[in-house]
């Protein structure tokens, strides 16, 4: 599995939604979250609630997040989280049925908070917004520190069908490489915690890349992971970004650092293969024999999604909306500090529009990036149009490169093996030339 001549290099941006949030601007009119919502499909939206708290900042995270919650700022947090979900019900409710087909809780950290306000935050989902957490597939992200008994117990009472813990790594020094200050007893007590729970399904996230890993190193992490059986599992390349810990320590990328990060991902894909294990995208990995979370009818090509949260986002068909978005600390203090002392979330404040090619294009970018790939008939179904008409030179140079499996057309475009691990170099291949602009003139703060 080697590249073609002029292949680019394989990490340059992982691609979880687009356009990307660097590509966000103020919306000058602040549209009205009704107005926004108005003639939308509100039958099978997603829910997602951001805690941006965490215990300590990971030295690779450049999510939005913040280190502790000094007063009463959880508290405070709750409160503006309740005071948007009501807004934003209120906005979607004119008279035609919400349903929500998936939850999650995100961050930063969301077992964060203690056991009564991880209560709250399922109150705030179920009384304010409407989502039945116990019939949908719910999933929420958790750390080895704050995965304690109490807890968990809230969580899989409320209905949580998926737990997943950011492991990084088994090795107490690569973990210490990553700015990630723990220890491989505390992760270990963590995960027989989790199973102890019952959740139904168990996600480890993994890192590669790290300073000073081997594949002897590597291999100790995933049958680490093993042992546990989880019924997935994410691989994830380190990338180190501006305003993060190790980009301050001038940790940077060369050609050497792809190789190895694209040989470790292969040595994993290999070893997780043969353990019975499905590859459903470049960095998720489920075990064949893993139970289903339930009826998860949501599309994130189609369907829309409820952010709630100072780092959530949106989604409706025309407008992808937030709020401001930083990485430096103190910037990100400030803007929860805006959050939790605002009373007004009836409008969209950040955000950017999506044009009909600019659907194209995610449709596109989502579906390829997956491992199943994409029925050209859902394409045409839903845009009128073929892929090859809207992307033929992009879909030429992926096939050139042999990032496309010739077996799968005509009726689908899928990836080849080399496609999946090229994913992190495809993905931004399909970024419009205004999304590059605006992403290319987004100042890091």
């Amino acid at each position: 599995m080697t590249g073609r001549p002029g292949t680019p290099r394989p990490y340059q941006s992982y691609v979880y939604a687009y356009p990307h949030k660097t590509a966000y601007r103020p919306l000058a009119d602040r549209p009205a979250l009704r107005d926004a919502w108005a003639g939308e499909p509100r039958d099978a939206l997603s829910l997602y609630l951001h805690i941006p708290f965490c215990e300590v900042r990971c030295g690779f995270c450049n999510l939005f997040t913040r280190i502790g919650a000094p007063g009463e700022l959880t508290t405070r947090y709750l409160d503006a989280l309740d005071r948007q979900a009501t807004a934003v019900r209120e906005a979607l409710d004119d008279g035609e049925p919400v349903r929500f087909a998936s939850a999650a809780f995100g961050g930063g950290t969301p077992t964060f908070l203690s056991a009564d306000e991880l209560d709250r935050l399922c109150d705030i989902a179920e009384k304010r917004m409407g989502a039945e957490l116990a019939a949908v597939p719910l999933s929420v992200e958790t750390s080895p520190a704050t995965a304690t008994a109490d807890r968990l117990a809230v969580l899989a009472a409320r209905g949580a069908t998926r737990l997943s813990i950011g492991v990084q790594s088994f090795v107490d020094a690569e973990a210490r490489a990553a700015v990630r200050p723990q220890r491989r007893a505390e992760v270990e007590s963590a995960l027989a915690r989790i199973r102890d729970a019952a959740i139904p399904v168990l996600n480890i996230d993994l890192i590669y890349g790290i300073d000073g890993q081997t594949p002897e190193s590597w291999r100790r992490s995933l049958d680490a992971a093993l042992v546990w059986r989880p019924e997935e599992l994410y691989l994830y390349p380190l990338y180190v970004r501006p305003l993060t810990g190790l980009g301050r320590l001038g940790a940077g990328s060369d050609e050497s650092w792809d190789a190895q990060r694209l040989g470790l991902y292969r040595q994993a894909r290999e070893l997780l293969l043969a353990r019975g294990y499905e590859q459903v995208s470049m960095r998720m990995f489920r075990r064949t024999d893993a139970p289903p979370q339930g009826p998860d009818d949501y599309a994130c090509q189609t369907d829309g999604m409820i952010g709630l949260g100072c780092g959530a986002r949106s989604y409706t068909s025309r407008l992808h909306y937030s709020f401001d978005f930083a990485v430096n600390m103190g910037e990100i203090r400030g803007i929860v500090d805006d959050y939790t002392a605002t009373e007004d979330f009836g409008r969209a404040e950040v955000g950017v529009r999506v044009d009909g090619g600019e659907a194209r294009r995610r449709h596109l970018l989502q579906s390829l990036l997956q491992a199943r790939g994409m029925e050209i008939s859902e394409y045409r179904e839903r845009f009128g149009t073929d892929p090859g008409d809207d992307f033929g030179a992009e879909l030429d140079r992926f096939a050139a490169l042999g990032w496309l499996d010739g077996s799968a057309a005509p009726r689908r475009l899928r990836l080849s093996e080399l496609g999946l691990a090229y994913s992190d170099a495809l993905g931004p291949e399909l970024f419009s030339p205004s999304v590059r602009s605006a992403m290319a003139a987004y100042e890091p703060r």
